[in-house]
Formats: C-alpha cells, structure tokens, sequence
C-alpha cells in the first residue's frame, strides 16, 4: 500500500472513531423507557390488586377485634319427655309436686372475651399474609417491565434502520440522476441506470417494510401503555454504563428483585403462625350470662312459667393436643425449609443469568469498537467507488455492490448499538433495578 492511501485510511478510521464518539442530543419530547415503564405499570389492572388485598386483609382484622365484644345469641325450646324425676318417698302433712312432662325455654344469651392471647397474633399474621400477598403481585408485576422494554427497543431500532435506509436511498438517488446524465452524453450504460434504479427500488421496499414493522412495535407499547404513540416520536436509547457499572460492583449484595421481598414475607408469616400456635395452648377466659323465661325456671319443681338469670365466668384450656401442636411446629420448620431451598435455587438462577447478561455486554462494546472501524473503512471505499463511478472506472452494480456493504455495515452497528442499550437495561432488571 502506498503511504498515500496508508494515511488516507487512518484519517478515515479517526473519523469513524470520532463520529462515533458524537453522542447526539436527545429531544426532550422523546419516548423514555423509564416513562414508558411506569405508564405500563400505572394502567395495568392487577395494580388495583394491592389496594384489595389491603381492603381485604382491614375486613379480616375488623373482624378480629369484633371478638373482644360482646356477643349475643337467641335460643328457644319447647319438648315433652315421657318420663320425668320423681320422689318415692312418702313423707305426712309433705306433697312433694312431680315436675311437669312438657318444659319451655326461651333465653338470650351473652358472652364477652376477658383474656385470648390468640388475637394479637392473628392480627400480626393477617398483616403478614398482605405483605406476603402484595409481594406476590409486584413479582407478576416485575415481568410487565420487560415486555415494554421489548416493544421500545424493536421501535428504537426499527427507527434507526429506517433513517440509515432513508440516507442509503438519498444518495443512490444521486447517483442515480449522475448517471443518467452520463447516459444522455453517452458515457454510461443502459444497465447502469437500471442497476441503480433497482436498488433505489429495492432500499425503498426495505424502508416501507421497517417503517411498518416500527408502526406496530408502537401499536403494541400503545396498548401497553394505555396512550396513542405518533409514528414520527423519537426515540431516547438510555445510556446507562455508569448504572451498569456500578450495579456489577455490587452484584453481590443486590437484593432488589420482588422475588426476595416475597421470601422474606413468606418466611416472617411462617414465624407469625407459630406465634398462633402457641398462643392457642394458652387458657383463655370469658364472662358469660344468661336471661331466659320458661318452664320450670331455675327451680326444676316448679310447674310455673318463671323469669331467671344467671352469669358467671369460664376458662377454656386444652393442654393436651395429642402432639397436633408440635406437628403443627413442624410442618411450619418444613415450610420454611421449603422457602430457602426456592430462595436459593433462584439466587443461583439469576447469577447464571446475570454472568450471561454481563459478557454479552462485554461482546458488544468489543463489537460496536469494530463496527466504528468497519463503517470508517466502508464509506472510504465508498467514497473512492463513487469518484470510479463518475470517471466510469467501474460499472454501476460494482458501485451497488460497495454502497450495499456500507449500508449492511451501518445496519450492523445500529443493532448492535441497540442490543447493547438492551443489554443493560436486561442486565439492571434483572437484578431487580429500576431504569433511572
């Protein structure tokens, strides 16, 4: 190579390098992931979910303080017996009455709790199991972020295409009036107008083919985020290296997916419940009465129909459960036993995950150095093949072909710019970081 045309590739390669490094300004009104994200979230119905499970779960606890009232039930009876008791005793100037055969009862009666130490930890399991409960729906919320993120990286990079085409398809229009006006002066060929009025036609069909695909990524992240998406909206890829970067450093402290918070609700209800189930081997006391009229009253001799009343105190206790209770403890320890083996086997699926996620990254910061290079050697080819053109150095499809591979290489870095945007935005969700 002559040190001419040596310098004259460096000089292209540092331009590559420096047009590479240009980050472009971002529109204020453009399409933002982190945006499109919380609209998602924010329109999704299961959202709702977390204020019922809250209305629910008050319900439940109303219900448990309603047991430190009073309650109060009606009974009535009315029965005939056959046989009734009687005294074979046969005392002088004493009539001992015989008690009736038919009997009635009417009665209100009323109970009041005094001492239970199972509601307070009731309570604190029922406020247990809705944070349990809400965890689980931000762990079927969590999957919502990457669907969007899917619809706003297929618009971005459709996007992208299609403006790179749109340059392709100016230029070759060009090239295409050079040469017919060559042709008219008779230094061209027929076929070299046809070769590039093809191609003109061909980079037409890919451009309405990805403006296409572009309007139905932002149909779809319309429907996602419940608001009509223009066609010509801009889109802003995040740039989000230092996150990246800072997030791998401290990979292995991250706990910010949902999935742990619903781990740490499951096992912190668990605790809860075995807190019930000793509370339960516990007496507990109440105060009862009784107002009721029948016949007899209180005195069984009575044939009268009388009022009466009666109240008093009682102690429930059952300290012998046959071992139910220490199963019950058992079962739990299972349980929680359970919840760190699934706590576990996701921790090492996501570091697989995560290990996966980072040398994909890696790969595309090599590649998208390569690319810059590529594209800087291409549009010099380019560039040289057009100045051939025009001197008629070469046909119209050798030209096709050399703007066809600047084209292919422009395209290759734009997807690989995108896949890397991806990459770390795939690489912070999935460590359960939000996109700032």
């Amino acid at each position: 190579m002559k040190l001419l045309d040596a310098w004259w590739v460096l000089a292209a390669l540092a331009a590559g390098r420096a047009a590479a490094q240009q980050t472009p300004a971002v529109p204020a009104d453009s399409l933002r992931l982190a945006t499109l994200q919380a609209d998602a979230l924010r329109l999704d119905p299961r959202q709702r979910q977390l204020q019922l499970q809250s209305t629910a779960t008050n319900l439940r606890l109303r219900n448990i303080d309603a047991e430190r009232l009073p309650s109060l039930s009606a009974n009535g009876q009315a029965q005939y017996q056959s046989a009734v008791t009687t005294l074979a005793v046969s005392i002088p100037g004493v009539t001992i009455p015989t008690p009736p055969h038919d009997t009635y009862d009417a009665r209100v009666n009323a109970q009041e709790s005094i001492f239970d130490p199972t509601i307070a930890p009731r309570r604190n399991v029922e406020r247990a199991q809705l944070v349990e409960a809400q965890a689980q729906v931000r762990v079927t919320l969590f999957g919502l972020r990457q669907e969007v993120a899917d619809a706003f990286f297929a618009a971005a990079s459709l996007a992208e295409r299609a403006a790179t085409v749109e340059t392709t398809v100016a230029d070759l229009t060009a090239r295409l009036r050079e040469t017919q006006v060559r042709f008219r002066e008779g230094t061209a060929l027929p076929s070299d107008t046809a070769s590039i009025a093809a191609t003109v036609l061909q980079r037409r069909q890919d451009l309405a083919q990805l403006r296409a695909d572009r309007r139905a990524a932002l149909a779809r992240l319309s429907e996602l985020v419940g608001r009509e998406i223009p066609d010509g909206e801009p889109v802003a890829l995040p740039d989000l290296a230092a996150e990246v970067a800072a997030a791998m450093s401290a990979l292995d402290r991250l706990r910010a997916r949902p999935e742990y918070e619903q781990f740490r609700a499951s096992r912190d209800r668990l605790t809860l419940q075995e807190a019930v189930t000793a509370a339960q081997e516990k007496p507990r006391v109440s105060a009862f009465g009784r107002v009721g009229y029948g016949k007899p009253g209180l005195s069984m001799l009575s044939s009268e129909f009388q009022s009466y009343w009666l109240a008093g105190v009682q102690v429930q206790w059952a300290p012998w459960t046959w071992g139910s209770t220490d199963r019950d403890r058992e079962a739990m320890e299972v349980q929680r036993e359970i919840v760190a083996t699934n706590e576990t086997a996701f921790t090492r699926t996501l570091h697989r995950n995560v290990q996966q996620s980072i040398a994909t990254i890696a790969r595309l910061d090599s590649t998208l150095a390569l690319d810059d290079e590529i594209i800087a050697l291409r549009e010099a080819i380019d560039r040289e093949s057009r100045v051939r053109l025009q001197d008629g150095a070469i046909t119209a499809a050798e030209y096709v072909d050399r703007n066809t591979e600047l084209l292919a290489a422009r395209l290759a870095r734009i997807q690989h710019h995108v896949e890397r945007s991806q990459a770390r935005v795939n690489f912070l969700t999935m460590v359960g970081l939000e996109v700032p």
